[in-house]
């Protein structure tokens, strides 16, 4: 029986960046098994027959956005492929192969990834230490999360040449202990044309070698390496699943479970990082800043504003986030699909009752509105400077009248 270990991480990291040091995880999550991962139970299904089969394709990509557990996958299809007790339906988590796994520690294990190199011959190796720590803090990590252990400076992140050749040379090994000796290449978008080096050994590699590519956009992946690999796409967990998964792995409750799943949009790394934050009800500060615009309270305004800029810029994106996402769910209403709104059961009546002061042409602006905002907010723009201009700007789309039915208004 697998053993869920949480770890306490008590050293500091002294490298982090101020700006996103809040996205790092105090916790080690140990066992890296499928029954851990969000979601995905069909993907799951399929992997583990194609390992029971011995069906199992020598280069793969795996494809889905960021937070939807696309690198953990990899990393627990590749803990099953070398498990020394395969169960039915996961690795056993228990043998020396899964416990070294559990660490990133196995010699047939390899990672590759964007850095940011301080030097010509830097791979990724140079980095493995902040690596370990960046997955198995949070296995569903994005590369802002990445960029927090290295000091990234504003260097562009890539996969150089020097690092093609590590490739190479590691998968032209045998394996040392296990059967099959794996590499797991995750944003292969950073491979420019020198990514083309790796071409021969993705095509021809040796017997018990598999390579897994994690990406996110298959339009920045090199079209030579894509066609040479096996595609799995990986859709984000729905609402339901992430919000189980916060109340039976993060003893959320049914309502901070629920809005936090709605915030995060299945991106289960976006819910981690709010989990850090502290719950925060966005919902309630919302609907006050909606009131205060239809009410036109210009000094109230300026109070809440103050308000708003105290919360720090991942709460105020989070906010922002929230709104966007509240005023998507009025749109739907107003549209009459009120079918597919995803709000629990009190902020679905908000969003009723606002749906009545509200048309589809401000609803349409002020989402404009919010999403300029969250741009600035991201580029460290004033926060008191831009809520207030947003506040104004809310105030005259609150007035905008709808568009008269029928085609007559129509130029031709």
């Amino acid at each position: 029986m697998s053993v869920k270990i949480i770890i306490p991480i008590v050293k500091k990291r002294p490298n982090l960046t101020s700006h996103i040091s809040h996205l790092t995880s105090n916790y080690y999550f140990a066992p890296m098994q499928f029954k851990h991962i969000v979601g995905q139970a069909a993907i799951k299904q399929r992997l583990i027959t194609s390992v029971r089969e011995n069906r199992v394709s020598h280069a793969q990509l795996f494809l889905g956005p960021e937070g939807s557990g696309s690198l953990a996958l990899a990393v627990a299809y590749a803990q099953y492929l070398c498990c020394l007790d395969r169960q039915e339906d996961d690795s056993c988590g228990e043998c020396s192969s899964c416990r070294k796994y559990q660490k990133l520690m196995h010699p047939d294990l390899h990672f590759s990834y964007p850095f940011f190199a301080k030097h010509k011959e830097d791979t990724a190796v140079t980095f493995i230490e902040q690596w370990r720590e960046a997955f198995l803090s949070n296995p569903y990590l994005g590369l802002d999360n990445w960029r927090g252990y290295l000091d990234a400076d504003n260097k562009q992140a890539n996969i150089n040449i020097a690092e093609c050749h590590q490739i190479i040379k590691k998968l032209s090994l045998k394996p040392f202990e296990s059967d099959y000796k794996v590499l797991i290449l995750w944003l292969p978008e950073y491979l420019d044309k020198e990514g083309n080096a790796l071409l021969k050994i993705i095509e021809e590699p040796q017997p018990n070698t598999l390579f897994i590519l994690v990406a996110q956009n298959q339009d920045q992946i090199l079209n030579t390496i894509l066609s040479r690999t096996q595609l799995t796409k990986i859709v984000a967990p729905t609402f339901e699943e992430v919000k189980q998964y916060l109340i039976a792995e993060h003893n959320q409750t049914e309502h901070e479970a629920s809005q936090m799943a709605y915030l995060c949009n299945g991106n289960v790394n976006e819910a981690t990082m709010m989990l850090q934050q502290g719950n925060k009800s966005y919902h309630t500060l919302f609907v006050q800043w909606l009131r205060l615009c239809f009410g036109n309270k210009g000094i109230e305004l300026v109070g809440f504003v103050e308000q708003l800029a105290k919360l720090g810029r991942e709460n105020q994106k989070n906010f922002i986030r929230y709104g966007i996402s509240f005023m998507r769910e009025c749109g739907l209403l107003l549209a009459g699909a009120g079918e597919l709104v995803r709000l629990p059961a009190a902020e679905l009546e908000t969003a009723q009752k606002m749906s009545a002061i509200l048309n589809l042409n401000s609803v349409e602006a002020i989402s404009g509105a919010l999403e300029k905002a969250h741009y600035h907010v991201e580029r460290n723009a004033n926060p008191k400077i831009m809520f207030l201009d947003v506040s104004l700007q809310i105030v005259g789309f609150l007035k905008l009248k709808p568009t008269p039915a029928g085609d007559q208004y129509i130029s031709r």
